[in-house]
């Protein structure tokens, strides 16, 4: 039996090409993932090893800078105190926070997120272990910085340039001292990093004489946790120390968490593509047992039982996977290769180290190829070991009894109902409880649907049929009757375009819906011209909203900043704004009172809040202030909640003397004239063209709110491609065997007039019904499960209105019918280059 499936496979190697191709890109979709994630983690691990090769002991500080009454973080007594154990060679204050430059443009380098500044911290022999200097030295003058080398190169800065340096507050000019090189991961991932004088650090991001961390070097022979126990006792309760080693695999592990998050996302992708591809070969296996039932017929008669006639099928299959796995993994290291090199493309660096191939790829893409290649296999050897040896030998094709059909369309009505019903009750219950239902509901409806497919595809094809007749004449009816001849085929080619286009079309539906609620909102809610933001998301200084304040054109200014109190006995989120200039720049629908009020005092607080604590206009609250400091404070207004304020709104003036610094997210500017190219710059020159703020119109804010939805549609577009290639090699499959197997009817039609061109439009326009059909019942439950989806976060999104996102249907249908079109190419010219004579002799 091994001797007769090498000769099957052997002699069916084009019709089989298109397995291997579905298979070897599901393994190399895998294969790539593994060996990328594994590739990503041994270089972070190392490059985690190597920041603290020469770290004894680190310490830590958790204390805030606004706790009144202590100490911001390590003080330098503590510091000088620890530099004078036994065993210590050295010990480093580090302070930290937001820093960046600009390029020649004017732009910031970096990404914002990703852009520090920290202190210079030189030992007794003037050198900072953490940074290796190729060009001058570190900055030891308050006018000094030193520049990361790609950032230096990237400002075309020489050694000796005046840089300009942006923080949260006003940018500021420093001559460049040096250029370095470090181990920081940060930077060698992209980041930019600027290095002050410990003062100017220590007063931009902490306070005077304190650091926010330390690290503390070895002499030689010193053992560092002997050096940890005498550090411990002279750190303060808000700081933790530990070993460089501790920390190093610290951050290992961390690495292995984030990574095991990205493998998991990519491989559930590489699944999908897997489970798409498992139509595609068993399909083909259907077609190849139909093809050789007499072969099959004669090997029972002359004594092959029917578990041998099967294993013949299996061993066939395990074969073809074993050839598909080992292609998959190479082209899955290709693939790894080339993420690798695409992410240090766009910026996205990624450590020097070598390629790391592990055992745990190699294994599980054969065992995926192999065993995905097989389960498929096994119906339809399930099937041929049934066929009886006579019958067969009579017939070429076994029909399917009617009672299997009722069985399996019985079997899946249930579960498509079992499925509608769990996405429906997701669909009434909110949060995370009503998304665990829908997917488990996804789940069985697509599986259900998968089942039921044959049975929907002779209504909904005999639907378009009559569309076909008419514009494609005789080619057209041949077509919609051979798309049904075989509604078991017809249906697995179908469904694996149907699954593909599912998770497609659901997220689009759900993408564009939030998408548009976040539009809405913008549009209704924000009543300013302009918002301006930090680039890394941070905070603005208070000067920011002063110099707004004095920009030519600006008529109201009013910051949103974030104020935390306990107000009536409970904890309070607050936002500190301008009385006058709030409702000028947000809208705020007052219930009851008068905003105006604000600038008396008193606060305003949202509807939801009052009716929660029963508070109304004219209350007077207790209050206790982050400086434990306590007062009272009146309701002068009820105002309709909105998610740019929180519920509470107070004067900044009650809460100025009270907080050490304010925490600023955003600033509202209304500009006389509204938004035009010259209020816009006049903001910005105002600023002092600070490359870290932003200054956002409109557009700018939909578009930073719904860029992360329309970035991670476009990844799973990207990453779903894989599925609807799968199902395009299916497609091309079916109609290759179809059109294998019908050589005597073609040759038959060719014989009686049906010429070359009507002959190609025919496979042409059976493969395009078949796209189009999968593609309808994809848009169909993908809409569903959109809707569900949206339904389940329709109380968290202010606005939320489903929207039917049909510009893109169109194009998903649009694309199908290329995919037919494409799909039928080499089908439909094999047709029509068949020999009719040699054909109609075809058995």
């Amino acid at each position: 039996m091994f001797r007769t499936a090498l000769r099957n496979v052997l002699a069916h190697k084009a019709r089989l090409l298109m397995t291997v191709l579905a298979v070897v890109l599901g393994v190399a979709f895998v294969s790539g993932t593994l060996v990328f994630t594994d590739t990503l983690s041994h270089a972070f691990r190392n490059q985690s090893a190597k920041s603290y090769d020469d770290v004894a002991v680190a310490v830590t500080s958790y204390a805030s800078a606004d706790d009144p009454g202590k100490e911001p973080g390590l003080s330098q007594k503590a510091v000088d105190e620890i530099r004078g154990l036994d065993g210590v060679a050295g010990a480093y204050g580090r302070v930290d926070g937001f820093a960046g430059v600009a390029d020649p443009d004017g732009k910031l380098i970096g990404v914002g997120w990703s852009n520090r500044g920290a202190n210079f911290a030189p030992g007794k022999d003037g050198e900072d272990p953490a940074y290796t200097f190729t060009e001058g030295s570190g900055p030891v003058q308050a006018d000094q910085v030193a520049l990361d080398k790609d950032s230096a190169a990237k400002g075309e800065y020489k050694v000796g340039d005046r840089v300009r340096v942006a923080t949260n507050g006003p940018v500021q000019e420093y001559t460049l001292s040096g250029v370095f090189t470090t181990k920081d991961g940060a930077v060698n991932a992209g980041g930019s990093l600027v290095l002050f004088d410990t003062p100017v650090a220590q007063k931009q991001y902490l306070k005077p004489g304190y650091y926010s961390a330390l690290t503390v070097t070895a002499a030689p022979g010193a053992d560092a946790g002997a050096i940890l126990d005498a550090v411990e006792p002279l750190v303060p309760e808000e700081a933790e120390a530990k070993t460089g080693q501790a920390l190093a695999a610290e951050e290992a592990r961390d690495i292995e968490q984030g990574l095991s998050a990205l493998s998991q996302v990519l491989l559930a992708f590489a699944g999908i593509a897997l489970f798409v591809g498992v139509f595609l070969i068993s399909n083909t296996f259907t077609m190849l047992v139909a093809q050789r039932t007499k072969e099959l017929a004669l090997m029972r008669a002359v004594g092959a039982s029917r578990r041998q006639i099967t294993r013949s099928v299996l061993l066939e299959a395990a074969l073809v996977g074993l050839v598909a796995a080992t292609v998959g993994f190479v082209l899955g290291v290709g693939l790894a290769l080339g993420l690798r090199s695409g992410m240090n493309a766009f910026d996205m660096k990624i450590p020097a180290g070598p390629l790391v191939l592990s055992a745990t790829p190699v294994v599980a893409s054969l065992a995926v190829g192999v065993l995905i290649t097989m389960l498929a296999a096994w119906l339809p050897g399930r099937r041929a070991a049934k066929i009886p040896p006579v019958a067969a030998m009579s017939s070429v094709h076994a029909a399917a009894t009617t009672k299997s059909l009722v069985v399996r369309n019985s079997i899946g009505a249930a579960i498509t109902a079992l499925g509608a019903f769990g996405i429906v009750a997701g669909a009434g219950t909110a949060g995370e409880t009503g998304r665990y239902y829908i997917a488990a509901g996804a789940f069985f409806a697509l599986i259900g649907v998968i089942i039921l497919i044959p049975l929907l595809s002779r209504p909904v094809i005999a639907l378009v049929r009559p569309l076909l007749v008419g514009p494609f004449g005789v080619s057209g009816k041949l077509a919609g009757l051979n798309a049904v001849r075989n509604p078991r085929r017809t249906g697995a080619t179908a469904s694996a375009l149907a699954i593909g286009l599912t998770l497609v079309t659901g997220l689009s539906v759900l993408g564009v819906t939030v998408g548009q609620a976040i539009d809405k909102t913008t549009t209704d809610q924000i009543k300013a011209d302009y918002m301006v933001t930090m680039a890394n998301g941070g905070d603005l200084d208070r000067s920011a909203v002063t110099a707004l304040e004095k920009a030519p054109g600006a008529v109201a200014v009013s910051p949103q900043q974030a104020v935390y109190f306990e107000l009536d006995g409970e904890f309070a989120s607050a936002s500190a704004v301008t009385p006058g200039a709030i409702d000028k720049v947000l809208r705020v629908d007052v219930v009851s009172g008068s905003t105006a009020s604000l600038a008396e005092g008193r606060i305003a607080v949202a509807e939801d809040s009052a009716k929660k604590h029963g508070w109304k206009v004219g209350d007077r609250l207790p209050v206790v202030y982050n400086d434990e400091k306590k007062d009272t404070l009146e309701v002068g207004a009820v105002f309709k909640g909105t998610e740019f304020l929180s519920p509470v709104l107070v004067d900044t003036s009650v809460v100025k003397e009270h907080e050490a610094k304010p925490y600023i997210r955003e600033i509202f500017v209304k500009t006389d004239g509204g938004r035009t190219a010259a209020n816009e710059k006049a903001l910005i020159s105002a600023l002092g063209e600070n490359p870290a703020i932003n200054v956002m119109d409109h557009q700018d804010i939909r578009d930073q709110l719904g860029g992360m939805i329309n970035t991670m549609l476009n990844i799973m577009y990207a990453l779903l491609a894989m599925a609807l290639i799968i199902a395009v090699l299916g497609v091309v499959n079916t109609l290759a065997m179809s059109v294998f197997e019908r050589q005597q009817e073609i040759g038959m039609l060719r014989a009686i007039g049906l010429d070359r061109r009507r002959v190609k439009r025919m496979v042409r326009l059976e493969a395009v019904v078949i796209s189009l059909f999968g593609a309808l019942v994809g848009i169909g439950l993908g809409s569903f499960l959109g809707w569900a989806v949206g339904e389940s976060i329709r109380d968290s999104i202010p606005a939320y209105e489903l929207v039917l996102p049909w510009d893109r249907i169109a194009v998903f249908l649009l694309l199908a019918g290329l995919v037919g079109v494409l799909a039928s190419l080499w089908p439909a010219r094999s047709a029509a280059r068949l020999n009719m004579l040699r054909a109609i002799k075809t058995e």
